[in-house]
């Protein structure tokens, strides 16, 4: 078969003479002094020679550096690594390219891997409280319930991906040492086993973030949030404001049951009325089984025949003024919570809260520092040697200033 595409790799090594070497080393490594040239020559084939032989070499070669060669172990001490993490990240997950490559035999795809420590926003020793406080704040920033900005889906697999590594001992010291590569060589690949919107609830129940399960097959409803804007007067005396929201309120048809007026509701046969079930999974590690909600009942335990109005939800959308009193002193990020004014909650679960996210548009003049205001003024040279007496502006209007003699630059007042 003609070759589509010759690899040649030569790996360099510096051998210190007092070290025994491996047994595997010696046949490729010089007797005299001190570099090996370990060449590995990879020809890949145009037809299924390349998924015959190519793959399992690089696959076998992979293994071999990641799991058999450590410098502490034969060729030195661990400072001086044979392979550091970002080597082998650079040599087998980067590539020359970060384009994507097909031929008739194969098909590569050339990405690089993230740094899940910065994508959680900490640092590398980082505690589990700590890692567990920043996926949360960050998770709630941009779970697609909250945030409908493009990209925030993929963001928060990404939170969720890094939180499912970082959260777990093996995997964090797996990841350490030999990146997110290092995983997949172990057959932990993240994201493999866990759903990230799974994570996130189990992470918030009982905590009201998301909505939890309410009574006897009810699901609570899920948390509703709203962005509001105030000018900076009113996010500093506080104003009452007057807003719409949309939410999913109790099917008036069905008086939130679900099911057609009319008829009664029966025990699921999916789940015998338990309204989860278990799947397992079988995987490199072993066979895993996790508890879901169950699809044909939606976790409430009983079927029926569904209303038309709101086609088995129980819930339709509908929109609601509230009056919302905002108190003075709030700052961009500040949260407000209006208890019970969230989504209704399935076939009669409990609501959820209403968040109100406020936004506060800076003013043109003055600053805020916390629960202080700040001007910055000018003064002439010979009124700040003489004093003086100006107009500044304030939050109340214009009032005086005296600039008191021999006043210096950068003085507060």
């Amino acid at each position: 078969h003609a070759i589509s595409s010759i690899s040649l790799l030569k790996l360099s090594l510096r051998l210190e003479p007092s070290l025994p070497r491996h047994p595997q080393l010696s046949a490729c490594a010089p007797t005299a002094p001190s570099t090996a040239a370990l060449l590995c020559l990879v020809q890949l084939s145009s037809t299924k020679i390349f998924s015959l032989f190519a793959v399992p070499l690089l696959g076998f070669f992979e293994h071999w550096v990641r799991g058999s060669y450590r410098i502490s172990g034969y060729l030195g001490a661990p400072s001086s690594s044979f392979f550091s993490r970002d080597s082998l990240n650079a040599l087998f997950c980067a590539g020359p390219s970060q384009t994507s490559h097909r031929s008739r035999g194969a098909r590569f795809i050339v990405r690089a891997d993230s740094d899940f420590y910065s994508v959680l926003g900490v640092s590398r020793n980082a505690s589990k409280s700590e890692i567990k406080s920043a996926y949360r704040k960050l998770a709630r920033s941009f779970h697609p319930d909250v945030n409908k900005e493009p990209g925030a889906e993929t963001k928060f697999k990404e939170i969720s991906n890094a939180y499912e590594v970082l959260s777990d001992d093996e995997k964090r010291s797996l990841y350490d040492k030999y990146g997110e590569a290092g995983l997949k060589g172990a057959g932990m690949g993240t994201g493999d086993f866990s759903n990230p919107f799974d994570l996130f609830e189990s992470l918030f129940e009982g905590m009201g973030g998301m909505g939890g399960m309410g009574g006897m097959g009810g699901m609570g409803g899920r948390d509703e949030y709203y962005n509001l804007v105030l000018n900076f007067k009113e996010a500093v005396f506080g104003v009452e404001k007057e807003i719409e929201i949309s939410r999913l309120e109790s099917c008036g048809t069905c008086n939130g049951s679900g099911a057609k007026p009319g008829t009664k509701p029966s025990r699921c046969s999916t789940c015998g009325g338990q309204g989860q079930v278990v799947q397992s999974a079988r995987t490199p590690l072993g066979v895993f089984q996790q508890v879901m909600t169950c699809s044909s009942c939606g976790g409430s335990g009983e079927t029926s025949i569904p209303c038309n109005t709101c086609s088995g939800d129980s819930r339709v959308r509908r929109t609601k003024r509230i009056s919302l009193k905002v108190p003075a002193g709030v700052d961009s990020g500040s949260r407000l919570r209006v208890r019970n004014e969230g989504n209704a909650g399935r076939r009669g679960g409990s609501p959820g809260d209403l968040f109100v996210i406020i936004e506060v548009i800076p003013d043109p003049v003055l600053k805020r520092d916390d629960t202080n205001i700040l001007y910055t003024c000018k003064v002439s040279y010979i009124d700040a040697i003489l004093g003086t007496t100006i107009k500044v502006p304030t939050v109340d209007g214009m009032v005086d200033l005296k600039i008191p003699a021999g006043t210096q630059p950068n003085t507060t007042l």
